[in-house]
């Protein structure tokens, strides 16, 4: 996980010049530029396809100027070789609180999910305590917050391990865990919940994504997620909380179009985009 809403103000955006005129030098004024991950989807990658690459488009045309990427995967030293380098302005996607990058407000916020074959004798479970998961083989991507959870209700001993960090291009241990619930090989897989939606949607067998929101006591299952920037940039950040409040609605449905599950900020689904 690259892993991110509190409710902003409706405020209307300023004209562009004025816009540009009062960022600071650090950001380009003849660009767009966001710093994107080249094969991360349902994320980004090089062609453009990803959810962030559609926000990045919306944004990028609300302030009228091109979008430009500048291309790296994801891993160590992603943002000091990124945001760092001031080669680029803007992270589409990174979780609130994450000290390398100063946050703007969230745009959306998600939880790890559940994901089991629709009709199957999980059908229903909605937490790691329940007790049809005891004996099950459930997928866990390593290192990450449900390991807790896992361990503190027995399910490690079974539970298939697959990497977090791996070069996109080559691996993707997402689509690997979904396939592995197609096949049998697991009996479940847990998976930050916009790469269980997205891959869960690819599927050959119906597949049914379970936000896991009662999970307490432990690590946090869910985030908001933010645009991230470099610190210090305050008109840069005050400019984007602008447009991310502006066009809420719009971001919502791209995000909903990707499967990607939403909530609000008490944990609840959101089903359609918000006004």
């Amino acid at each position: 996980m690259n892993s991110r809403i509190a409710a902003c103000l409706l405020v209307a955006l300023s004209p562009l010049p004025a816009a540009a005129q009062q960022r600071p030098a650090v950001v380009s004024d003849e660009a767009f530029r966001v710093c994107g991950d080249p094969a991360n989807m349902p994320f980004s990658n090089r062609d453009e396809g990803g959810f962030e690459n559609k926000i990045a488009e919306l944004i990028a045309a609300e302030v009228k100027l091109p979008l430009r990427y500048f291309w790296m995967p994801q891993g160590p030293g992603f943002v000091r070789n990124t945001l760092g380098t001031k080669l680029c302005d803007v992270i589409i996607g990174y979780a609130s609180g994450a000290d390398p990058v100063q946050n703007t407000n969230a745009y959306y916020k998600s939880a790890f999910v559940l994901v089991t074959k629709t009709g199957g004798p999980l059908d229903g479970v909605d937490r790691l305590s329940d007790e049809r998961l005891k004996d099950k083989r459930i997928g866990l991507i390593a290192a990450t917050p449900p390991s807790d959870y896992m361990l503190r209700y027995g399910l490690l001993p079974k539970a298939k391990s697959y990497p977090l960090i791996v070069d996109r291009r080559y691996d993707s241990p997402a689509e690997a865990m979904i396939s592995d619930i197609v096949s049998g090989e697991i009996d479940a897989g847990i998976l930050w919940g916009p790469n269980g939606g997205w891959f869960a949607r690819q599927a050959s067998t119906p597949l049914t994504v379970t936000a896991l929101t009662h999970e307490t006591n432990g690590p946090p299952m869910s985030f908001r997620i933010t645009f991230g920037i470099r610190h210090g940039e305050l008109e840069w950040k005050r400019r984007l909380n602008e447009l991310i409040a502006g066009r809420q609605g719009e971001i919502d449905k791209i995000l909903l179009g990707y499967g990607v599950p939403l909530l609000d900020d008490q944990d609840r689904p959101i089903t359609k985009p918000r006004s």
